[in-house]
């Protein structure tokens, strides 16, 4: 079930739909046919988003690439993600080390009037498929775009990458900060139990 992305490059040159966007694609950034960590859009821009660790659908745990499809959907344009916390069961705790805690990565998209909003924890293997093809195809979408638009318009995706990689970033910072201050309260607690067992 690995995302196959030459296949994908592919299927899309057979759709009437979709085959200018790989003509255009090629014509300006090269060859579709590597790795799509390979390609232009990646190596500009969804480097830039440090993938961490987030609850998957413990079936498809090994069959696919968790840290790229992070950084597609935190990168998106047309997505949210949030990390939260997973929903603890009855007489679970989470762990002391906070470090240790895997969080669910949630996806909203935004489609007309309506809000999808999904855990990728709760996603079928299709649904994942469909996601790469999705983000990816927005990616080469956008990068053909800075080629055609006018400075103004390229500006504005430019302004709006540089926006999302910062906004990433402090979000990544505030949940280092929650997990410092969880472990400096274990830390905090365990010395006052070692003074208390002192007195």
């Amino acid at each position: 079930m690995l995302f196959d992305f030459i296949s994908f490059v592919e299927s899309l040159k057979t759709k009437d739909d979709k085959k200018e966007l790989v003509e255009k694609y090629e014509k300006f950034f090269g060859t579709l046919a590597w790795d799509v960590k390979d390609q232009q859009w990646f190596k500009e821009y969804v480097i830039n988003f440090k993938p961490i660790p987030y609850r998957v659908p413990e079936e498809l745990t090994d069959q696919f690439d968790r840290w790229l499809l992070i950084q597609l959907v935190a990168s998106s344009f047309s997505s949210e993600c949030f990390l939260e916390k997973p929903e603890l069961k009855e007489g679970e705790t989470y762990p002391d080390d906070a470090s240790k805690i895997v969080y669910d990565l949630t996806i909203s998209v935004k489609n007309g009037d309506q809000v999808v909003v999904k855990k990728v924890i709760t996603l079928w293997s299709f649904q994942i498929m469909r996601l790469y093809e999705i983000y990816i195809e927005e990616q080469m979408h956008l990068q053909v775009l800075t080629k055609e638009w006018t400075q103004e318009d390229i500006n504005a995706i430019m302004g709006q990458r540089e926006y999302r990689v910062k906004r990433r970033k402090a979000m990544l910072e505030t949940l280092g900060r929650e997990k410092e201050a969880q472990q400096a309260k274990v830390e905090q607690a365990s010395k006052l139990g070692d003074l208390m067992s002192q007195l």
